[in-house]
């Protein structure tokens, strides 16, 4: 609990059978693998921290430039590097476990096989707490589709991870679709304990002077402020169509930010972008929500989840 002029504010959320000392976490890609923040950020204060994504296999990412400055956002096309599986456990998870706080290891594939072997690998390692799953990867074996697009490459994903693992299971949905509620409702019946969303919208820049991308790959994600107002919407969709939790992501950085989230529907919320250019961004949103509650005479944080006061309501 939080104390703030003598009061106690509960600050606590649930996301399944993970608890969490507040709703504030860090979004996968934006804090590395947390030590690399840490003389930055009091990361036992977090809720949680959501490592770098990983593969069973080192990842050397796309080649530069793969990172470029939009308005009100940034594009990446970063290309999943990461230092494997093995090199995962064997160089970060010493720090990882001396932090004080949830670690939720991101995991990506391009085949369900290695989500599956993923899961197994990771579960009963001291110190990970749950998985969130990328499932914007491609499909190798399906020409390079997306489990995230497809309602039933998703639901089994999940499956398969749900089978390798006793830990929770969190599913990171993609933006890049008709119907967020589908693909929702497909992975929480395929067995997910909560949902994360959004992932990065995809987009382009091109330099006038040379006529060309201004990142190598051609294409990336864009994340940053920019795409709140899409990631609100969805996430409010979301929370009406699923009875697990809801995580949100997209372009928050301050604690009104958050608030819209978990007013929205979020249980939890992370922050991305705002890592780069505020590295305390996650410290300021935990003091934010604790000073609101105080404000509106509240001493839960879940007083507040799913409170949005539509016409008709």
């Amino acid at each position: 609990m939080d104390r703030i002029n003598g009061k106690d504010i509960d600050l606590r959320v649930r996301l399944g059978g993970l608890s969490l000392r507040n709703p504030v976490m860090t979004a996968s890609g934006t804090f590395g693998y947390a030590g690399e923040f840490s003389h930055l950020v009091d990361l036992q204060r977090l809720g949680a921290v959501v490592v770098k994504g990983i593969s069973l296999a080192p990842r050397p990412g796309n080649p530069p430039p793969r990172v470029v400055e939009t308005a009100c956002g940034m594009l990446n096309a970063i290309g999943l590097e990461n230092v494997g599986l093995e090199g995962f456990l064997a160089e970060k998870m010493e720090f990882l476990r001396e932090i004080n706080s949830r670690v939720i290891v991101n995991i990506l594939g391009d085949s369900v096989r290695e989500y599956g072997l993923l899961a197994e690998k990771l579960t009963g390692v001291k110190g990970v707490d749950a998985l969130e799953v990328n499932i914007s990867c491609p499909n190798v074996k399906k020409g390079g589709v997306a489990f995230g697009t497809d309602p039933a490459m998703a639901a089994e994903v999940t499956r398969v991870v749900k089978e390798g693992t006793d830990l929770p299971v969190i599913v990171k949905l993609s933006p890049n679709v008709t119907d967020i509620t589908v693909m929702a409702r497909a992975v929480e019946e395929a067995g997910a304990d909560a949902v994360s969303l959004i992932n990065t919208l995809i987009g382009m820049a091109i330099d006038p002077a040379s006529r060309r991308p201004r990142l190598a790959n051609i294409i990336g994600g864009l994340s940053g402020p920019a795409i709140k107002p899409v990631a609100l919407r969805m996430v409010w969709q979301a929370a009406r169509a699923v009875s697990i939790p809801v995580i949100g992501i997209g372009g928050i950085a301050t604690p009104e930010d958050a608030l819209e989230f978990l007013i929205a529907g979020a249980t939890a919320i992370q922050v991305g972008t705002a890592n780069f250019y505020q590295p305390r961004s996650a410290e300021s949103i935990i003091d934010g929500l604790a000073a609101y509650l105080k404000t509106q005479g509240e001493d839960s944080i879940r007083s507040i989840i799913g409170t949005l006061q539509t016409e008709g309501d």
